[in-house]
């Protein structure tokens, strides 16, 4: 842990002595998430026992591995290009979280620890944080799969969901309070149409896969995840109207991906099949993954959908962070006037 908040330190200090200006809408951008979302926490903190770190890892935008869960960028990077630098150092990767979203609400106590100084906590603080960008997620995901692979049902793994979305719900409150005014709240994927649980959930029932080939199942979690997610986000915006909440929607753009891959640039023959990978229907085999040794990668990553069986590929990513700045996989887009950013944030802080 000493490791990891070191490192958000220094990351941090990036954000110290900026403003936001009409170039650059935000102060900075703080992600948390899951390893869609990991600029490379995950790596530091586990230290050398993650596939992220080697290449094929990292092999179409940064020639290395830079760990994260991809070829190249993430959704995050794209944003933060777009809003709040020309560098990738502009976002502040928040802890990667993989058993609870509980430990959301302690990385919301990291920020304001690290950041704000006992003598900053009040206006200069909560001034910084009205003009930063906050990505809550996506979460949930990896729980539901956590409860799967114990064996539990499908229905069984829905029955966390109201703590899951409650506990997303208190992360955003609690940034409120520190006064964050601009989150992000990405849902999860389709996660019946994922190569790695179409390999392990394989079924000899035609029936139990939709004309997209995916488990129509196992994309219950996901579509039902989100609409209790876009409920919570709705009311958060209602109890909170001078704040902007935006929902950040993985599932669609997926969904869309599969039903006319050609059209978004995925030539790939089998939409469903993997770029890096050790074979199998999907080339995904859980004993041959992405960044082991003998496990190679195509030699045109952005043909493709998904990367290594559970994360996509950077054209994937890039599709999607587009849909959430302008449209139309974010309600409302990320991508607002800068002036109207300011204005509001200018005339919210000293009334919050």
């Amino acid at each position: 842990m000493k490791l990891l908040v070191l490192r958000f330190l220094l990351l941090i200090s990036c954000f110290s002595h900026s403003y936001a200006t009409k170039d650059q809408p935000y102060n900075a951008i703080f992600s948390f998430g899951n390893s869609y979302a990991d600029t490379g926490n995950f790596v530091a903190l586990v230290n050398g026992a993650t596939p992220y770190e080697h290449l094929p890892y990292g092999m179409t935008y940064f020639s290395e591995p830079t760990g994260r869960a991809s070829d190249g960028r993430l959704v995050i990077d794209f944003i933060a290009k777009d809003l709040a630098s020309t560098t990738l150092s502009s976002v502040v990767s928040l802890p990667y979280f993989r058993w609870t979203p509980q430990l959301i609400l302690s990385s919301v106590g990291l920020i304001n620890s690290s950041l704000c100084s006992a003598t900053q906590r009040n206006h200069a603080c909560q001034d910084f944080f009205s003009k930063s960008l906050f990505v809550l997620g996506e979460f949930g995901g990896n729980d539901y799969s956590f409860i799967l692979s114990a064996g539990k049902s499908i229905s069984e793994a829905k029955s966390y969901m109201p703590v899951v979305i409650d506990t997303i719900r208190q992360a955003a409150e609690s940034l409120l309070k520190h006064g964050a005014l601009h989150m992000v709240i990405p849902g999860i994927l389709p996660s019946g149409c994922v190569p790695i649980r179409l390999t392990i959930y394989a079924s000899k029932n035609k029936y139990d896969y939709d004309s997209l080939r995916c488990l129509k199942e196992y994309n219950t979690i996901g579509f039902d995840h989100n609409m209790m997610l876009k409920k919570t986000v709705a009311k958060l915006q209602n109890t909170y109207p001078l704040a902007n909440f935006i929902y950040a929607d993985y599932y669609e753009p997926v969904i869309q991906f599969l039903q006319n891959p050609t059209k978004f640039g995925f030539t790939v023959k089998e939409p469903l099949r993997i770029c890096c990978g050790g074979g199998g229907p999907y080339n995904y085999y859980s004993s041959a993954t992405c960044g082991q040794p003998g496990v190679s990668a195509c030699s045109n990553p952005s043909t493709y959908i998904n990367w290594d069986g559970i994360h996509l590929t950077e054209a994937a990513y890039r599709i999607i962070a587009t849909g959430w700045l302008k449209g139309p996989y974010a309600h409302p887009p990320i991508s607002i006037s800068v002036q109207e950013i300011l204005n509001y944030s200018e005339n919210i802080v000293t009334h919050w």
